[in-house]
């Protein structure tokens, strides 16, 4: 009996203490890793030497000084007319959308699937009835095919709860309107201060 207890209480201890064995041996693993690349020195890692082929001057980053992630997302000049790298719209389209819905609260706004989707607003006229915009950016080309707006409205019935309301057809064909028109305004402002700086 005190042979199987001490068993017991001896795989008890084990269990305590291979958690702490198994994080040394990681450590361990890794301190021989960083250890074996101290040898290197910077003459090894130039193998190319003076050939401008390999030696390529530093490139681009998402955070560099010159751009970076404001310039990917075109809030910076010098950024493509029809979309910034890695940005799967129109600039000038993404830039009026988020200027004409300046007055609705955003739900969600993704500049690389090109989607911009608000919160419900109730106009302090109406507060009876609510809107909700969804903005769709198809294309990187500037034009009507690359936009499509979608509009949601709800009233309050008697009990106070929200339902679906019809929407005139014509208002999500306004909208895209005044999109496409405040996305002309910007890209030509553009060309005009690429021309001042010619």
């Amino acid at each position: 009996m005190a042979k199987r207890f001490w068993s017991i209480g001896n795989d008890r201890i084990l269990a305590r203490h291979r958690g702490r064995l198994g994080g040394a041996m990681v450590a361990t693993t890794f301190a021989l890793a960083v250890s074996a690349c101290s040898h290197v020195t910077p003459a090894e890692t130039t193998q190319y030497g003076k050939d401008e082929k390999y030696n390529k001057p530093a490139q681009e980053t998402i955070f560099s000084s010159d751009g970076g992630l404001a310039k990917m997302l075109g809030l910076k000049n010098g950024s493509n007319n029809n979309g910034a790298p890695g940005v799967g719209v129109n600039t000038y389209l993404w830039r009026a959308t988020l200027d004409t819905l300046s007055f609705l609260p955003l739900s969600s706004a993704d500049p690389f699937g090109g989607v911009i989707i608000t919160d419900w607003y109730a106009p302090p006229a109406s507060p009876d009835e609510r809107f909700k915009v969804t903005i769709y950016i198809l294309d990187r080309q500037l034009n009507a095919a690359a936009l499509k707006a979608a509009v949601f409205r709800q009233t309050k019935d008697a009990t106070g709860n929200w339902i679906d309301a019809a929407v005139d057809a014509k208002t999500a064909q306004k909208l895209e309107d005044q999109i496409l028109t405040r996305a002309r305004e910007l890209r030509i402002a553009s060309a005009q201060a690429d021309e001042q700086k010619q």
